[in-house]
């Protein structure tokens, strides 16, 4: 059995979660001693957090209560610590709940980090101290401040734009619009209350925002800002309220920052190759770009809106990003630096699929003749005039596609083919 996927332990929110999350806890309050807790507003979130919280305190560690906060909030906090523990499925469906270990650094657990935590969970090698050794839990209430007085250094001054925040009832709703407005801006909030209850579809795509992008067009707004579930997340709606897309929101941070190094991930657009930027591609996975930014580079994200500020954390933080678009916001509109990035026809998509062989589909994905190949995640195939990417979710059962060619003819051509051998492969 294999707790994690890219993004840590996620599943249906059940009693076989809670017992997970008393032993996950016990291994981490065992292993490192000192640990943060948080928790985003999803229904089970406060009956995992105490499960965890628990389970710290009979590892023989010692465990701080941070509440509900966004994950790169507690991230921030947690450099004070010894290790965090954050309750989240992010953008996952309400039902879902998860466990995402972090460092005092702010990257997720590594793979060997995963690997020793899975076998103390598995082979149930954690023996409980002993009572006269157990120690407390308090409440750690100064994380959210924290994080909005690190933003304020680097965004010091006032920025009179009208923005439109959605949070959708996730953890953004008790920081983002608080921030923005000791910024200077005015904000006009959508679903900024933290709830369980998501009144939208927690990933923040474009299909699945379209009252902001209503509102940010009909009130003639700046720009727009949406969230996922715990906040890792943003994206972003320009000033004639078009939704960016994640690639060239990639490119307006690297091009806002002046960043030359950049690491981003298998699926981004090739369009990011030809604007002079030196890339570095990783595994789809935002702790991968977190796990190459450690050896070097100045900013990394990848399309699905995870952006990587290393100056002040590894993990992604949404926070941070919507005070670095307001910024870039500021000095020029979005729309223009939309309209100046180039970009090719991009699908994305997946097929749900329980146990494909990726040896077999491999083999047939290549009778589509590539001019070459990449094996960083799953199979991409690279053409004169597009790619086609197929690998397996990290997080959900699923084979996940991404196609991009000069034309959208070509695109739909790649994405089609690419569905038939995965169909072929059930």
């Amino acid at each position: 059995m294999q707790f994690f996927g890219t993004s840590g332990i996620r599943r249906i929110a059940d009693k076989e979660l809670v017992r997970v999350a008393l032993n996950v806890g016990m291994a981490v309050g065992d292993a490192y001693g000192d640990v943060a807790v948080g928790y985003d507003t999803r229904t089970s979130g406060s009956a995992l957090k105490h499960a965890l919280i628990s389970g710290v305190l009979s590892g023989g560690g010692k465990c701080h209560d941070a509440g509900v906060l966004p994950t790169p909030t507690l991230a921030l906090a947690i450099r004070h610590f010894k290790a965090g523990l954050m309750v989240t499925a992010s953008h996952n469906p309400p039902e879902y709940n998860g466990i995402k270990p972090l460092n005092p650094d702010g990257s997720a657990f590594d793979s060997r980090q995963r690997k020793q935590l899975e076998e103390a969970v598995l082979k149930d090698t954690v023996v409980a101290t002993q009572w006269q050794d157990m120690k407390t839990s308090d409440i750690y209430a100064e994380a959210i401040e924290q994080h909005i007085e690190r933003i304020l250094k680097d965004f010091p001054g006032q920025y009179k734009l009208k923005v439109v925040v959605d949070c959708g009832c996730g953890a953004a709703s008790v920081i983002s619009p608080y921030l923005l407005r000791k910024m200077g801006c005015e904000v006009i909030g959508l679903h900024c209350y933290p709830s369980g209850h998501f009144p939208r579809n927690a990933e923040p795509t474009e299909e699945n925002l379209s009252d902001l992008i209503r509102v940010t067009r009909e009130l003639g707004a700046d720009l727009g800002i949406a969230h996922d579930g715990d906040s890792d997340r943003m994206m972003a709606v320009d000033d004639k309220g078009r939704f960016i897309s994640g690639d060239k929101l990639l490119a307006i941070f690297a091009r806002g920052m002046e960043a030359k190094d950049i690491v981003t991930t298998i699926d981004a657009s090739m369009s990011i190759d030809e604007m002079g930027f030196n890339i570095r591609r990783t595994e789809v996975g935002d702790p991968y770009v977190s796990e190459e930014l450690k050896k070097s580079g100045q900013f990394g994200g990848e399309p699905s809106g995870a952006w990587v500020f290393p100056n002040i954390s590894l993990c992604p933080d949404g926070i941070y990003s919507a005070a670095q678009i307001v910024a870039i916001a500021s000095q020029q509109k979005l729309s223009h630096l939309v309209d100046s990035i180039p970009s090719y026809p991009v699908l994305r998509g997946s097929i749900a699929s329980d146990g494909v062989a990726m040896s077999v589909m491999k083999q047939k994905l290549m009778d589509m003749k590539p001019i070459s190949t990449s094996k960083i995640d799953g199979l991409k195939l690279s053409f004169s005039d597009g790619w086609v990417l197929v690998r397996p979710s990290g997080t959900e059962p699923k084979i996940r596609l991404t196609a991009e060619a000069r034309t959208e003819a070509r695109a739909r051509q790649l994405y089609q083919q690419a569905i038939e051998v995965i169909k072929r492969s059930q």
